[in-house]
């Protein structure tokens, strides 16, 4: 029941968001229209090994992301969990090798960064056992994480002043492509939404870039057969969990 669920939408290509202009081009005597769709600005963020990391050192990668703080006491720890799946469920679809998927990673931003220092960031890395190889918790300028989560990302943050349950920010993952265009929204606390994520991202990782000409094509095959025994693990695991809160 799943799988049917999977194969039946993996036929439409996830979206864009967040266009920059229009242009037309004249191609073969035909006037078109093509959209210039926005590509996320740079960023400098400190990771939870104290590494100064930006967009080049995500070069390739389609990213998942999100935001969070280490003293939330109510949603981050759901969503952290809920991500942790996600990012294990693709390891474990690699049966040979390294068992660390290079081609999908994950960041997450703090929007309290005055309190999450890299030691901070550490702990929940260590309290959820997070990869840093795969997944970048991020901290840094406080100022320069609310533009890019607002700005950029597109999704919701507003700075408590300084108590614990009153930072509020979004609920939302977003899928990012390598391109470093928008290709998504989705709750992280709806299982759902969780399952039509795994799905999108089955076909980003089919997707030929302009840039590119399709650096995966020779294993297409292996790598669409690869990940859709990883999502379909996650599919399955959200299915049951629905069903056993019902």
């Amino acid at each position: 029941m799943v799988f049917q669920k999977v194969t039946n939408k993996a036929l439409v290509m996830p979206g864009h968001y967040k266009w920059d202009s229009i242009v037309n081009v004249v191609s073969k005597g035909k006037n078109t229209t093509d959209t210039i769709w926005h590509k996320l600005k740079d960023f400098s963020l400190t990771n939870q090994n104290g590494v100064t990391v930006n967009w080049d050192s995500l070069k390739g990668k389609i990213v998942i992301a999100d935001l969070f703080f280490t003293h939330c006491p109510t949603i981050c720890p759901v969503m952290t969990a809920n991500m942790k799946r996600i990012a294990a469920s693709l390891n474990n679809g690699q049966r040979v090798g390294d068992r660390t998927n290079q081609q999908v990673h994950f960041i997450s931003l703090s929007i309290d960064p005055e309190r999450d220092s890299v030691e901070r960031l550490k702990y929940w890395a260590n309290r959820f056992q997070i990869n840093p190889e795969q997944w970048w918790l991020l901290t840094g300028n406080k100022k320069e994480i609310y533009d890019y989560a607002i700005k950029e990302m597109m999704i919701f943050a507003e700075d408590g002043q300084g108590i614990d349950t009153s930072f509020i920010h979004s609920d939302r993952f977003v899928l990012i492509d390598s391109s470093r265009h928008l290709r998504g929204f989705y709750n992280g606390m709806d299982s759902s939404s969780l399952a039509q994520l795994s799905r999108d991202l089955v076909l980003l990782t089919m997707e030929r870039t302009p840039d590119e000409k399709g650096v995966f094509a020779d294993n297409m095959l292996t790598i669409a057969l690869t990940f859709l025994m990883a999502i379909f693990a996650v599919g399955l695991f959200f299915y049951i969990l629905k069903k056993n809160k019902q």
